[in-house]
C-alpha cells in the first residue's frame, strides 16, 4: 500500500508539473472521460462527453484533408520538377537522330516510362529510308491512324491527352514490349495546318500510372515543347 501511494503521488507531482502532456494525450483523455462516465452511472447523459466526441470526429476528418492536401501538394511540385527536367533534356539535341535517341532513352528515364514512341501520320505506304533507322522509337502510320489510336473521329477535335489502359490499337507502337505495357498517356501533336499531326506516346508497365482521373495540365505543357522542338527540324 506504501508502494502504490508512493507512485500515485509521483504521478501527481508530475501531472502537475506538466498538465498539458495529459489534455494533448487524446487516449489518456478518452480513458478519464470514460471513468467519469461510469462513475456517474447509466441513466445521466453526459453532454460535455458527446461534445467531446462529435469535436474529435471533426478533428479527425480535418487532419485527414489535411494530409490529402499536403500529399497533393508534394505529388503536383515532384511532377512539375519531373516535366521541366524533362523540357531540359527534350531542347538540348542539336539534330533530328540526336533528339530521337533522346526520347527513347534520358527523357524515358526521366518521365519514368518504359517506352516513348514519336508516331507520324503518312500517305506514302513505304517510309523514308532516312526515318526507317529510327523505326525503335519513331512510328509512321497511315492517315487517321492516330486518330484511331486515341479514340477521336477524323475530322473532330482531339483530346490534347489521353490517358488511358493499354489499348489493341496501340500496340503496334511498343513491338515486343506491347504485352507487358500496362497504361499509357498519348499526347497528340499539331504541326501546323498544312502539315499531318504527330503523337507521342508514353508506355508504363505499371496500369495505374496513368489513369483518366488524373490531371494533364503538366503533360499538355510538355507535349507543346515536343511539337515546337520538332518543327525546328521539319520547317
Amino acid at each position: 500500500m506504501r508502494e502504490a501511494a508512493e507512485k500515485l503521488h509521483d504521478l501527481k507531482d508530475q501531472i502537475m508539473a506538466e498538465p498539458d502532456v495529459i489534455l494533448e494525450d487524446r487516449d489518456v483523455m478518452r480513458a478519464l472521460v470514460s471513468a467519469d462516465e461510469r462513475r456517474m452511472g447509466t441513466n445521466i447523459v453526459d453532454l460535455r462527453g458527446i461534445a467531446m466526441e462529435k469535436l474529435e470526429a471533426r478533428l479527425d476528418r480535418l487532419e485527414d484533408t489535411h494530409r490529402s492536401v499536403i500529399a497533393a501538394a508534394y505529388e503536383n511540385l515532384a511532377g512539375t520538377n519531373q516535366i521541366h527536367r524533362a523540357v531540359l533534356s527534350v531542347l538540348e539535341p542539336v539534330d533530328f537522330t540526336a533528339f530521337m535517341q533522346n526520347l527513347g532513352g534520358e527523357v524515358a528515364e526521366l518521365l519514368h516510362v518504359d517506352a516513348v514512341r514519336l508516331v507520324l501520320e503518312s500517305h506514302e505506304e513505304e517510309p523514308d529510308p532516312v526515318l526507317a533507322q529510327l523505326d525503335e522509337v519513331l512510328k509512321v502510320v497511315d492517315f487517321g491512324g492516330i486518330d484511331r489510336m486515341t479514340g477521336s473521329p477524323i475530322n473532330m477535335p482531339a483530346r490534347k491527352v489521353t490517358l488511358q489502359s493499354a489499348s489493341p490499337e496501340t500496340a503496334i507502337l511498343y513491338g515486343a514490349a506491347a504485352p507487358h505495357i500496362g497504361s499509357e498517356a498519348l499526347l497528340k501533336l499539331d504541326f501546323g495546318e498544312a502539315r499531318l499531326p504527330g503523337l507521342l506516346a508514353l508506355g508504363s508497365e505499371d496500369p495505374e500510372h496513368f489513369r483518366p482521373n488524373q490531371g494533364t495540365d503538366l503533360l499538355t505543357f510538355f507535349a507543346g515543347v515536343v511539337e515546337r522542338s520538332i518543327l525546328r527540324w521539319i520547317a
